[in-house]
């Protein structure tokens, strides 16, 4: 199952194990069980601690390959087999499970070994999302420090009787205790506020106690983290707050125009943003989602203020935002009833769930061709809908797309309507704006790819100026309507949305934000007359 670099990989990985791990197999007749069985055969055959034993009355789902400490009685199952993207998540929950520390702050430990109740937690997954295996390893952990907590990774592909049973049709999917929890993306810090319910409201307290910042970056995406760099580096006061770090960037599959890496994966660069902003004295404030922003002048104490959905309130002398933009939907009928339900926007990650099945894609654009190509290998029939009479992506792309049989383009099409029977997609109609005759397509998904809309909602009434787009409005050193608020990436009116340009923005807002400090005075703070 594992070729010899990989095997000569995990077992020095596996000397890190301090106890033993039992991997306990509950297995049927399928060809997925014959290889779950060699991948744990292969895995107990590089150390000691680690062994196999079979045990059909182990779970009722099979086949499943649990990864139990039997000292502590942890248990983190792998329903389906963990290669692709999750095999990094196995590979975690071996050495987590054998006593090899968790990358995660020590408070964070102790909050989730304190959790009472029972917490059995189901994640659906794919091999190819990923979103996934950052969920599926945020369970593991708190499986792996909490015997009250089960976790198990399920392969929608290899469990698709289940996945039709359950109506699922997004990814990740997490289910607790047999109900829905939450879909798509979602962190260990942000589980934990939903199933303890008294955390957020400490995190949000511990954050108003917060000191001024000279530079309080919003958003942690390319430009965010480029802008953190550049203030830490100037050796003053820098903090991020973001909803989560890496962006837009973390929904990337494939990333080759980014000058010098000949290729990389969103995640992948994410994390590599993350590891390069806390080599430096940067306050980093994760899962926070910014809700307001008000001026120096308007505030008594002289300082710009930015209110966070918790209902915590940061301070700063100067403000950078970096929120990035989100993918934009179709605002037909239908879609929002529908979405997780057969309408998504990460093809990547839903794609599998659709195997064999008939699917739409809304946009004719780079994004969009690109991702019919990828469905093209997984779907019967891929129908890519372009409302421009031309198609917008690169040549190179129509042109291998036209050369895939069972891709369809349809030009001059405007998307009216997303249809269903009251739990998933069934149709689709469009309006063909030549004839103006409306066509309904028989499908079961539908994947949209008609661009981003910028995060400036929460700017409306700060006063910070927004074009009819919603972009803020930057002149050329990333300054905004409002003194000492800057902006950078995506959510500006700077052309061309590209990492490599959001870097470059990040870095001249956060230069700018610098000489706007060295060249205004800082508040003063007031003292208590004594009487």
């Amino acid at each position: 199952m594992l070729d010899q670099n990989m095997k000569t990989q995990l077992k020095a990985y596996l000397d890190n194990l301090k106890t033993e791990v039992k991997l306990v197999l509950s297995l049927d007749d399928s060809e997925t069980a014959k290889k779950l069985k060699t991948l744990a055969t292969d895995i107990a055959s590089l150390h000691d601690k680690v062994s196999v034993v079979e045990d059909q009355s182990a779970s009722t789902r099979k086949p499943i390959m649990q990864v139990v400490n039997p000292t502590k009685n942890t248990a983190i199952g792998f329903a389906g087999l963990p290669m692709g993207h999750e095999f990094t998540s196995l590979v975690l929950a071996l050495l987590h499970t054998g006593g090899h520390p968790m990358k995660i702050d020590a408070e964070v430990i102790e909050q989730v070994r304190n959790l009472e109740g029972e917490f059995n937690f189901e994640v659906f997954i794919s091999l190819s999302c990923q979103n996934c295996p950052d969920v599926v390893q945020a369970l593991n952990m708190m499986a792996a420090i909490n015997p009250n907590i089960k976790a198990t990774m399920i392969d929608g592909g290899a469990f698709q009787d289940e996945v039709a049973e359950r109506n699922i049709m997004a990814v990740p999917s997490v289910y607790l205790n047999g109900e829905v929890f939450t879909q798509g993306r979602i962190t260990l810090t942000e589980i934990l506020s939903k199933v303890d319910t008294g955390a957020a409201k400490k995190q949000a307290a511990a954050l108003n106690e917060k000191e001024p910042y000279e530079v309080l970056v919003v958003g942690g995406g390319p430009a965010g983290a480029s802008a953190a760099i550049y203030a830490a580096r100037k050796g003053i006061r820098t903090g991020v707050v973001a909803e989560r770090f890496g962006g837009q960037v973390m929904d990337t599959m494939a990333i080759e125009n980014f000058i010098s890496v000949k290729e990389t994966q969103g995640p992948k660069l994410a994390a590599a943003l993350e590891e390069h902003v806390k080599e430096y004295d940067v306050d980093i404030m994760n899962e926070q989602r910014a809700d307001s922003v008000v001026a120096a002048e308007k505030t008594e104490d002289g300082y710009i203020h930015v209110s966070l959905e918790s209902g915590a309130t940061l301070k700063s002398r100067s403000v950078i935002l970096s929120t990035g933009a989100r993918w934009r939907k179709m605002n037909v009928p239908g879609e929002q009833e529908y979405s997780n339900k057969g309408v998504a926007y990460c093809p990547h990650c839903d794609g599998p769930l659709f195997k064999g099945k008939k699917v739409a894609v809304i946009g004719g654009g780079n994004s969009g061709i690109e991702a019919a190509i990828d469905l093209a290998g997984i779907v019967a029939h891929v129908t890519v809908l372009e409302f421009a009479d031309t198609l917008r992506a690169d040549q190179v792309l129509v042109d291998k797309a036209n050369s895939i049989a069972n891709i369809d383009i349809v030009k001059s099409a405007q998307t009216t309507e997303v249809v269903g029977d009251g739990t998933r997609v069934t149709s689709l109609k469009y309006l063909d704006r030549v004839s103006n005759q409306e066509h309904e397509v028989e499908l079961s998904g539908i994947f949209v790819q008609i661009g981003l809309v910028p995060n400036s909602d929460f700017l409306k009434d700060s006063g910070v100026a927004l074009s009819s787009r919603g972009e803020i409005e930057v002149n050329a050193k990333g300054e905004t309507s409002l003194p000492g608020v800057f902006a950078a990436g995506d959510v500006t009116t700077v052309p061309y949305k590209q990492i490599i340009i959001a870097m470059g923005e990040g870095s001249k807002a956060s230069l700018s934000a610098f000489d706007h400090l060295i060249r205004t005075p800082a508040p003063v703070t007031k003292v208590a007359e004594v009487a």
